[in-house]
């Protein structure tokens, strides 16, 4: 896969998305130490570390990281992958072209505002335009993680049951092309 983005991805709704580079370690090493991000992602990592991942993903098939912007100003994290090179393949019926998605919001000043919710609809939104053999774009968050779970449900989601993943229980979150046409 590599990098399948542009340098900058202008996501619906004033979104923007661009692929994290080692020199967004530091901020994103901050954000993954926030209490609401902790809990869920359990990679509160140094800044080397971060960047040795970042890094690593570049330089994969696997998964692509991300920075999120509103109004230029970063925000979150994304990870975009292919779910065919993911471990999440073993536990559900994938196709060949599903897209999946981890985000985390870790701008605290920006959680619980409907940020989370508008970031899902426009990434997936982009995803299915951007790829069309693709017909699906799946999460799967924790199914503790309310917060998540409902935003993904605002942003055209449909929880499709429970997957007993090696680190968590989680729901299957799908967003499908259909959705995207309707």
């Amino acid at each position: 896969m590599r990098c399948d983005l542009q340098p900058m991805l202008h996501l619906d709704d004033g979104l923007d998305l661009r692929p994290a580079g080692a020199s967004d370690a530091a901020r994103i090493a901050l954000w993954m130490a926030q209490p609401h991000i902790r809990r869920w992602w359990h990679q509160d990592w140094s800044v080397e570390r971060w960047a040795q991942e970042i890094t690593r993903q570049t330089s994969g098939e696997h998964s692509v990281p991300c920075v999120a912007a509103v109004d230029e100003e970063d925000f979150g994290y994304v990870e975009l992958y292919r779910v065919r090179h993911d471990h999440l393949a073993e536990y559900y019926a994938s196709d060949e072209h599903d897209w999946g998605m981890h985000l985390a919001i870790g701008d605290v000043t920006r959680v619980g505002r409907g940020l989370g919710r508008r970031l899902i609809r426009a990434v997936a939104d982009a995803l299915l335009r951007a790829d069309p053999a693709c017909e699906r774009v799946v999460a799967e968050p924790d199914v503790q993680n309310t917060p998540s779970v409902r935003a993904f449900v605002a942003a055209g989601f449909v929880q499709q049951g429970e997957l007993q993943l090696p680190d968590k229980t989680a729901v299957l979150m799908v967003r499908t092309r259909t959705t995207l046409e309707a």
